[in-house]
């Protein structure tokens, strides 16, 4: 179900099927947000009533407002990741500085390097404060054109403040799940009286409180892939290239595979259903990419391949699994 991907020219975008797809994600998106707050907010007024429902929202919402953010440097640190300099890297700075004056950006995403063979890149931080990362299997696998894709998918999710809609998100599952602990707790305590048949609890309430914290996570599942899906929209526009980017997709998804599974399985797919993918399928983002063709123009990059500062030599170690997590 792939699509082609155009390698040797680049196109202007076809500006109708963008702002088609560009309604239909922030319709999407919109949707997903506020129906997990609807299921947090069904949680909350089913344990405290609709008062308690009101306040617990209130109390959320403010407590998300104020709580400190953390600098993207101290969790890099934890990746051993390294910043780079624009006499490192020349010819990435210049495509990293064109694509954020194109986004309008007042602040240019900060580069960092992982030394890891996994091939991936991720942005952290905030939109005044960001900072963009590439793994050393990313510079070695990608070429300019493609890297262009990915710089410009990743500063679109700084310009839509994806980073913080997910760490929004994030916190309405987090505090559904923590509504369904609790009342399943509250359920246990009354229990006893339950058998007695001196209370009783509504089988809606219970089915809901067991459900909320997978419907709320399926949410944002779904909500996390409509904002890739847009962040490729917005990432093809900044560089009038879709196809350096599907390209670069292509290659993310063949090279996650390991050695013997390219070798004996080329072209098999994740097996998660859809449902629990945090990205969608590579196949649609190509297919997507691809429609937005309409006419023939020059790519923002040519084809060479990335030239990495001598002093980066190349990583064969695989991310590390420790007590803490899985770092670098």
């Amino acid at each position: 179900m792939a699509h082609p991907v155009r390698r040797a020219r680049a196109a202007p975008l076809d500006m109708a099927a963008r702002r088609r797809h560009k309604l239909r994600n922030t319709i999407q998106s919109a949707i997903l947000l506020v129906g997990m707050i609807a299921v947090l907010a069904a949680c909350l007024a089913l344990l405290f009533g609709p008062e308690g429902a009101l306040w617990g929202i209130v109390g959320w919402a403010v407590a998300l407002a104020v709580s400190p953010s953390v600098s993207p440097r101290m969790v890099l640190s934890l990746y051993q990741a390294r910043r780079l300099y624009p006499d490192e890297f020349p010819a990435g700075f210049r495509i990293l500085e064109t694509l954020a004056r194109r986004a309008g950006l007042t602040h240019t995403p900060i580069l960092y390097y992982a030394p890891t063979s996994m091939v991936s890149a991720f942005t952290m931080g905030r939109r005044d404060d960001a900072a963009i990362v590439l793994t050393d299997g990313m510079l070695r696998t990608l070429n300019m054109r493609e890297l262009a894709g990915v710089l410009a998918h990743e500063l679109s999710h700084v310009r839509n403040n994806d980073l913080r809609v997910m760490n929004l998100a994030d916190s309405i599952s987090r505090l559904t799940g923590l509504m369904a602990v609790a009342g399943v707790l509250l359920a246990g305590v009354t229990l006893p009286l339950l058998l007695a048949g001196v209370v009783t609890v509504p089988l809606g309430l219970v089915l809901l409180l067991v459900a909320a914290p997978t419907i709320g996570s399926l949410m944002q599942l779904a909500l996390s892939r409509a904002r890739e899906f847009d962040a490729d929209l917005d990432a093809a526009g900044l560089t009038g290239d879709p196809a350096g980017l599907a390209s670069a997709l292509e290659k993310l998804e063949r090279f996650s595979a390991g050695f013997w599974e390219r070798m004996a399985m080329p072209g098999r797919g994740v097996p998660e259903p859809s449902l629990l993918r945090t990205h969608p399928q590579t196949w649609e983002r190509v297919r997507r990419l691809m429609s937005l063709y309409d006419g023939d123009a020059p790519p923002l990059a040519d084809e060479a391949p990335v030239r990495l500062p001598g002093a980066i030599s190349a990583v064969s170690r695989p991310p590390r699994w420790r007590a803490s997590g899985l770092w670098y």
